[in-house]
């Protein structure tokens, strides 16, 4: 069973990893995925390659490039054990078999290792992650709308997430969070983002640190009546994010959306009232005739 569940979701998303892998980033990072593979496989090329194979095939893994891709295969299970998304499956799996690549290329001959690894490395400098650009209700601050915004109404419960648009994370994040978005925002239950790759005096601020080595990215504040009333991942005192999953379902309870989703609710039909009423004013009551004259 333990083996049926990841791959009945695989397959549930499979139109969706599809549509991914149809982008130019990831077909260029899927052939750089297979790059040893279809070297040590082509005939006319692998010919010429070394082996330590006893019977001398070079065209077939010998058995320490086997070991190094059981390793590999090892550490990306471990690694997608505590992945959110799809997108964070697929990239996990991109990133190791380009390590493992690295590896096999430099125990082959250290040329194509140096050739490989620049490849990758302009690969990195100039190709970036496609962002999320679907459907969404949330609002984008910046370093002078953030303030205003959040101070605004204090009957409003915000969300926000602090983020970094180089963020690996908070890239594979984005499509969770536009769902909860959707299913959860209303006039009194609002959610939005700030970049504070881009505004660091927001980053200073709020004390949501933007350095890879504190793990703080992505990070989810609530606010209610303009002021913080928890965030996750929670931080240490040496500044270091406590270890959180940022599942959908971590999310929900964690931050406890159904219940401020019903209250929410309640400010919404309210101001629906007002509206009604300011829109149709009462109709006055006519006089009924004097019939006594």
């Amino acid at each position: 069973m333990a083996l049926l569940t990841p791959l009945f979701a695989f397959l549930y998303h499979l139109p969706q990893v599809y549509k991914w892998l149809l982008k130019p980033y990831y077909v260029a990072s899927l052939f750089m995925s297979v790059a040893f593979l279809a070297v040590r496989k082509t005939p006319g090329i692998c010919d010429r390659l070394a082996t330590q194979r006893e019977d001398g095939n070079s065209c077939d893994f010998d058995w320490r490039e086997v070991e190094i891709l059981m390793f590999l295969s090892a550490i990306v299970m471990m690694k997608n054990r505590r992945a959110i998304t799809v997108e964070q499956h697929v990239g996990n799996i991109i990133l190791f078999s380009k390590v493992a690549n690295v590896i096999l290329f430099f125990r082959l001959d250290i040329r194509m290792g140096l050739l490989y690894l620049t490849l990758c490395i302009v690969f990195l400098m100039t190709c970036k992650p496609p962002l999320y650009m679907g459907p969404e209700y949330i609002k984008y601050f910046s370093d002078k709308t953030i303030d205003d915004e959040l101070a605004r109404d204090g009957r409003v419960t915000w969300i926000v997430e602090f983020f970094a648009n180089w963020s690996p994370e908070c890239q594979s994040f984005a499509s969770v969070y536009a769902d909860l978005s959707l299913k959860y925002n209303c006039a009194g239950l609002k959610f939005g983002k700030v970049d504070i790759g881009r505004y660091g005096e927001v980053s200073k601020k709020y004390k949501v640190s933007a350095s890879p080595l504190s793990k703080q990215l992505p990070s989810l504040v609530l606010f209610q009546g303009g002021k913080e009333v928890m965030r996750r991942p929670q931080v240490d005192k040496k500044g270091r994010a406590v270890s959180w999953s940022f599942t959908e379902e971590n999310i929900i309870r964690e931050f406890n959306l159904n219940e401020l989703y019903q209250k929410s609710k309640k400010l919404s039909k309210t101001r629906g009232d007002k509206v009604s009423q300011s829109q149709f004013p009462p109709v006055p009551e006519e006089e009924e005739p004097d019939l006594t004259s």
